[in-house]
């Protein structure tokens, strides 16, 4: 049964890390059908949106920190899909945490899976400032951190388009041309609360360095400072 190591990786590029890992080991189902990378990128941003639950919800694992993730995983070539076998997942943080609390986070996290990975994710959304042309540019947060932008076009006051937004965690993701429903009692950064905290189902996943570009072609349209590149000097291929 293949499996998924993500060799020493900085905490807060191991999103990054899966995606490649998992597309370099599955290349050849790439070359063969490229439906298959759609579903290859699913898988990724399902395994980590539950590891940042472990890492960022419970562990409170710091971004520079090093971590080693490693799954096992199946390929059903029939349905054209990844399955992960949750009871493999095995977690190693470079921390002053005890392993044996690490573990038990692990171990109680894969216990609820289907629960984790249906939570919504809790994006907030604060404004940046407006284009020239009457665009809305928002940045992004999960809890105190940016990890993404979004711009908005007001049409009337009851309807706004999401133009473009992206985010890099939990799992790097691209959302475009969205019609948000608005009103007085749900304000644009309500609107795209409920869509962005449903990002696995209706985001486009995509490389760390693609949604970074896309934020920070966002962040200029306000005339925002870019957000920097995560560098992944700890890993160890």
């Amino acid at each position: 049964m293949p499996m998924l190591s993500s060799g020493l990786v900085i905490a807060g590029a191991y999103a990054d890390k899966i995606r490649r890992t998992l597309f370099a080991q599955l290349r050849d189902y790439v070359k063969k059908d490229k439906e298959w990378g759609q579903k290859i990128a699913y898988a990724a941003a399902q395994l980590n949106k539950l590891l940042y639950n472990i890492f960022v919800d419970q562990l409170k694992i710091d971004k520079g920190d090093v971590v080693r993730i490693r799954i096992e995983y199946e390929v059903d070539e029939n349905a054209k899909n990844i399955v992960w076998k949750w009871d493999t997942l095995t977690v190693e943080a470079f921390k002053r945490i005890p392993q044996d609390k690490v573990n038990e986070v692990v171990k109680q996290t894969v216990s609820k899976v289907a629960e984790v990975l249906a939570m919504a994710v809790a994006y907030t959304f604060t404004l940046l400032g407006e284009t020239a042309d009457g665009d809305l540019v928002f940045t992004v947060k999960l809890g105190d951190r940016e990890v993404g932008a979004a711009i908005v076009t007001p049409v009337d006051d009851r309807t706004a388009v999401l133009k473009r937004g992206a985010v890099l965690e939990p799992s790097p993701a691209v959302f475009e041309r969205l019609k948000l429903e608005i009103s007085p009692e749900r304000p644009i950064e309500e609107a795209l609360k409920a869509t962005f905290a449903t990002v696995l189902q209706t985001a486009r996943h995509v490389s760390y360095d693609e949604a970074l570009k896309i934020i920070n072609i966002i962040r200029e349209r306000a005339s925002a400072k870019p957000m920097e590149r995560i560098e992944t000097e700890a890993e160890e291929e």
